[in-house]
């Protein structure tokens, strides 16, 4: 098996650490709408704990993404 790091890898781990020191905070809506579909792709299915924080990780991603899309909503 090849266990080599791709681009989309790299980017993910980029802005997993990212997440790690500042929550959501500092992201863009870009931002996270792609780390969103990272996170969508990748499989965590051996390792039940990451699994568990994917899902997670994705439902704060989601308010985050529909509190700046929804703007008007939250004020």
């Amino acid at each position: 098996m090849d266990y080599r790091l791709t681009d989309e890898d790299k980017e993910r781990v980029k802005l997993l650490s990212e997440v790690e020191k500042n929550k959501l905070k500092n992201f863009s809506l870009e931002q996270l709408i792609r780390l969103q579909e990272l996170l969508e792709k990748k499989d965590y299915s051996h390792e039940k704990k990451a699994g568990k924080w994917k899902k997670k990780l994705l439902t704060d991603i989601n308010v985050e993404i529909y509190k700046r899309d929804d703007a008007a909503i939250w004020k």
